[in-house]
């Protein structure tokens, strides 16, 4: 096993784990209940699947899933989801957090020279870490939770870039599919932060259930390999059906067609719609991202409109030349078979020697 693959494997689930931890000790502060400390088990999870994929993956990714960044999920979002529900009573100011901020500062300096008087380098890093510690409880809870959400979405692009890759995803592609995760990690935290600050949402628990449900699911693509990478198909005879080749062709676009159409834009805008339709809710930044949703979806049924018509019309024209439809790609165990066969031909040419074909004619003379 490379020793960059496996520090790039453990560091990253090191990561999640520390964060997901961090989610877990702001649930206990707010709840102040020992209680939800158990939700900190959910890390066995990720630390059995580092296991497992160390002893029959050498550390490298899986095929279309990546299971780190599932149970990563699993590990923060139930601490999302508690801190969510708890921020809809708790309201803080400014003014209050500030000054004791302030407090903090003034603690830290009296004990930095303190210390130095006094005592030695030990307690002064002991003396700083506590009042470090105490610093960031005063600060507010929405800014901690928003600060979770963050971190959450910018962890989960990061990690994926640093997860050691598999053989069937080439670094082009992992190149594509981060900066499409940037872009939904940024539509995610604004529909997440934007809907949830509303006063009127607040105030309707069923709501704000709702809301997280929807943000949840639209968590659910990043586990996914599909928006770059091709299913690739068999030339057998049910393969080269009309759907099935749709499909082989266009396998990735027609995934982030569905994505958008299913699991993000869409379901977002079915949100915002009942935000102000039903319950009567507008303001100008939810007016926009409706109208932002509502252009989305509509490109994307257009864009599947101009695939289904391209590959309708290539159909047709080569059904009347008389040639047979086959699937452009092909799947990664065809494409390595025939990559080997190649080789064997080649070592076989190189072995023949010249001696060989000079002794063959005499030989059968």
């Amino acid at each position: 096993m490379e020793l960059m693959v496996l520090l790039n494997a453990l560091v990253t689930r090191l990561l999640f784990v520390l964060h997901s931890l961090i989610g877990v000790w702001r649930v206990t502060a707010v709840k102040k209940e020992p209680k939800y400390w158990l939700l900190a088990l959910l890390n066995l999870l990720l630390c059995l699947e580092a296991g497992l994929t160390l002893k029959f993956k050498q550390g490298r990714g899986y095929k279309w899933f990546s299971p780190a960044i599932f149970l990563y999920l699993i590990c923060i979002v139930p601490s999302l989801w508690l801190l969510e529900i708890h921020h809809g009573t708790q309201y803080c100011g400014n003014e209050p957090g500030a000054v004791q901020v302030n407090v903090s500062n003034q603690d830290f300096n009296q004990s930095r020279d303190s210390s130095h008087g006094s005592e030695g380098t030990d307690h002064h890093i002991i003396q700083t870490a506590k009042v470090f510690v105490n610093q960031l409880s005063t600060i507010c809870e929405t800014v901690w939770t928003l600060a979770l959400h963050q971190t959450f979405l910018l962890l989960l692009v990061v990690g994926r870039w640093l997860l050691p890759i598999g053989v069937e995803i080439t670094r082009d592609q992992l190149s594509q599919l981060l900066l499409m995760f940037v872009g939904t990690a940024a539509d995610i935290l604004e529909f997440a932060s934007e809907t949830l600050d509303i006063e009127d949402v607040r105030k309707n628990y069923a709501l704000i259930n709702a809301i997280l449900a929807v943000w949840t699911w639209s968590m659910l693509q990043f586990p996914l390999d599909l928006a770059v990478q091709h299913i690739g198909c068999k030339s057998s005879a049910p393969a080269r059906r009309i759907p099935s080749l749709l499909l082989c062709r266009y396998s990735a676009e027609l995934w982030n067609i569905g994505v958008s159409l299913f699991i993000q834009d869409g379901p977002f805008f079915i949100v915002r719609s009942i935000l102000m339709g039903h319950f009567r809710i507008f303001n100008q930044m939810l007016v926009f991202f409706t109208a932002k949703n509502i252009l989305v979806v509509t490109l994307q049924l257009y864009r599947l409109a101009v695939i289904t018509l391209d590959f309708r019309a290539t159909v047709l024209q080569k059904s009347r030349k008389g040639e047979v439809c086959c699937c452009p790609c092909e799947p990664y165990e065809a494409r390595a078979h025939a990559t080997g066969h190649q080789e064997n031909k080649m070592k076989e040419f190189v072995t023949f020697t010249p001696e060989e074909e000079f002794q063959a004619p005499s030989q059968d003379h």
